[in-house]
């Protein structure tokens, strides 16, 4: 399959230099990834890096200031893709219930892909995220980084699932704590399912790639405090209408 070139708008000051415009920059970027998934996080640095790229850590700083922000990069690639595919793939369906479901697909999807893109191995970053992501905003500088607007692309996916909610039942009082729970749950539903399976009920498929389990999960956690939520409604009309 042919790549394709694919520019999102990452927060600028997450970097000294865009990373997008250069060979170099692709090669950081792209390597940061596949250096990660092997090493983790906390083992990752410039050092290793520099090495894997044939290039020195003195050329990765000129990109990005420390590995902190590099990883927040990362992340921000990550939730802007997401974003993206949710619009792309809901651009002409009507039916809320449709878009959520598609909205979950992608959140769960690992494997699935119709694209492939030059920068970023959405597999491998999707891993990452599932396994560090969680990283990139709990630790003691999160409100800094908050003011700094690094999580406004998290923010916005959130919100942009929280819309679809507040669709399908635009009197439930919670729909942005609902699409953040959603969001999370995917995430530690496929990480817990693989590495600590006695927290969850969702069995671990690597070869299957998109695991409908989850997807049927998510879904129920979803629409069951919506229909609730209808069901209280029209218990409390009922209720007035008999006193």
């Amino acid at each position: 399959m042919a790549s394709i070139k694919v520019t999102l708008d990452i927060n600028e000051k997450l970097y000294l230099r865009d990373p997008q415009n250069t060979d170099l920059g692709r090669r950081i970027v792209r390597n940061s990834i596949l250096l990660i998934d092997e090493v983790g996080l906390e083992q990752f640095n410039f050092k290793k890096l520099a090495k894997r790229i044939h290039s020195t850590e003195g050329s990765i700083y000129r990109y990005f200031e420390n590995k902190h922000l590099l990883f927040i990069y990362l992340l921000n690639w990550y939730w802007e893709w997401m974003k993206f595919r949710i619009d792309f793939n809901t651009m002409n369906i009507e039916d809320p219930h449709k878009k959520l479901k598609i909205a979950i697909s992608i959140l769960v999807d690992a494997a699935r892909r119709n694209t492939n893109i030059d920068l970023i191995n959405e597999d491998i970053l999707h891993r990452i995220v599932v396994a560090e992501g969680t990283k990139g905003y709990h630790h003691k500088s999160v409100d800094q980084d908050n003011q700094e607007g690094f999580f406004l692309s998290y923010k916005t996916l959130c919100l942009k699932i929280a819309d679809i909610l507040a669709e399908i039942n635009p009197a439930f009082p919670y729909p942005t704590t609902l699409a953040n729970t959603l969001v999370e749950t995917a995430n530690n539903t496929l990480y817990f399912a693989e590495h600590l399976p006695r927290l969850t009920d969702i069995e671990y498929k690597r070869k299957e790639g998109l695991n409908e389990d989850i997807i049927q999960m998510l879904q129920c956690l979803a629409i069951s405090p919506l229909q609730n939520q209808v069901n209280q409604n029209a218990d409390r009309r009922d209720s007035r209408n008999t006193n």
